[in-house]
């Protein structure tokens, strides 16, 4: 355990560097790894603002990108500070150290509560909401005994599993990932739990703008925050489709440790968790089996600090942009099945840069859809 709670180091952001991350990431079609995209081809933040409304235009968008003003900016940074949160930067020290090793980790978190918590190893545990007596009892032996082993433990705060595990690491440690912003918590019943955690040892994370009300669709975000933090996963009752198998999937995707549950046959909240052990998940019958798996990747280092100071442009960036035969050939190439931006470039015999910088006008003007995996393909 010694490696990951001796305390991570970083780069502390300015607040005019926070500013334009914030104008950045809230700005119209700007993901995560669009984000990441223009940091390294522009260098900084300032400069892919300034040059959004020509990337846009030459993508070929139809009306004018939308930019988060500076106002805006401040507006949000002085809702979190009346709310007692505040924005963390990818890079930073009390970044989660194992989230920002993702592909699309957020470049800013807000959080709330005790930011030691995102400072030790962590481990998700996701289930039912219309958890059985058994399974919430057995999701708060797990979260306890981890947490009493050093571990945080991250969880939805859904009803059910979720609120088990989050209720027996209250003292030892619990991060709750949110999928609205950090003041529209959900479900409504477990605002008081979220109080108590980060009123605690506890904290809250959400990559949303405050005042965000959670959708559907915002809920497999919220799923890969919990993948992306834990260094492994314990689910425990989840029905074949169920958003816990989401988080799941993404764990695996993200080279975590999954663990299941079994459980009856006749149980429907059990076909999601027996049907991850016929995949090849790690078997949970007791608590010592998730603490003993995830002991050895504890106890060293394995998410290097990255720095969050703005890089200075790398090989991707051209001094005269790419003309429209060469947009056009991109265009040309692509499609609605997603390929790898490495096939993209050999299809097309154009330099990595052009494609890299044409491939951002396109995502840029709402014309490109990225995929888990760098896959890249034409949206609808």
């Amino acid at each position: 355990m010694d490696a990951l709670s001796a305390g991570p180091k970083g780069v502390v952001l300015t607040e005019r560097q926070r500013i334009a991350w914030l104008r950045l990431i809230r700005s119209d079609n700007i993901g995560p790894a669009t984000f990441r995209d223009l940091i390294n081809h522009f260098g900084s933040a300032e400069a892919a603002l300034a040059a959004l409304p020509e990337l846009s235009a030459r993508g070929g968008a139809t009306r004018a990108i939308r930019i988060a003003s500076e106002a805006d900016a401040h507006r949000e940074l002085e809702a979190a500070r009346r709310f007692g949160a505040r924005f963390v930067g990818i890079g930073e020290p009390d970044y989660p150290q194992a989230l920002k090793q993702i592909g699309g980790a957020p470049p800013l978190l807000a959080v709330k509560g005790a930011l030691a918590a995102a400072k030790r190893p962590a481990v998700g545990i996701v289930g039912s909401r219309n958890a059985s007596i058994a399974g919430a009892k057995f999701a708060a032996m797990v979260a306890r005994d981890c947490g009493r082993a050093g571990y945080t433990v991250v969880s939805g705060l859904a009803r059910g599993i979720d609120t088990s595990a989050h209720r027996a690491s209250l003292d030892t440690g619990t991060i709750a990932a949110l999928a609205g912003g950090l003041d529209q918590p959900y479900p409504p019943e477990n605002i008081g739990l979220l109080e108590e955690i980060t009123g605690g040892n506890g904290l809250a994370v959400s990559e949303m703008p405050f005042g965000w009300e959670p959708r559907a669709r915002d809920f497999p975000r919220r799923n890969r925050l919990i993948a992306g933090i834990g260094l492994g996963l314990v689910v425990i009752e989840a029905a074949a489709r169920s958003g816990s198998l989401i988080t799941a999937r993404l764990a695996g995707e993200f080279g975590r440790l999954v663990f299941a549950v079994p459980g009856s046959p006749l149980d429907p909240r059990c076909h999601g968790t027996n049907g991850l052990l016929k995949d090849g998940a790690s078997i949970v019958t007791a608590p010592a089996d998730v603490i003993e798996a995830l002991a050895p990747l504890a106890q060293f280092d394995l998410f290097p600090s990255s720095m969050a100071e703005e890089p200075a442009p790398d090989g991707k960036a051209m001094s005269v942009p790419p003309g429209d035969s060469d947009r056009n050939r991109i265009i040309d190439a692509l499609g609605p099945t997603p390929v790898e931006i490495d096939d993209v470039i050999r299809h097309t015999g154009l330099s990595a840069s052009a494609v890299y910088l044409i491939l951002l006008e396109l995502d840029i003007s709402g014309r490109l859809h990225r995929h888990q995996g760098g896959l890249v393909s034409l949206s609808d």
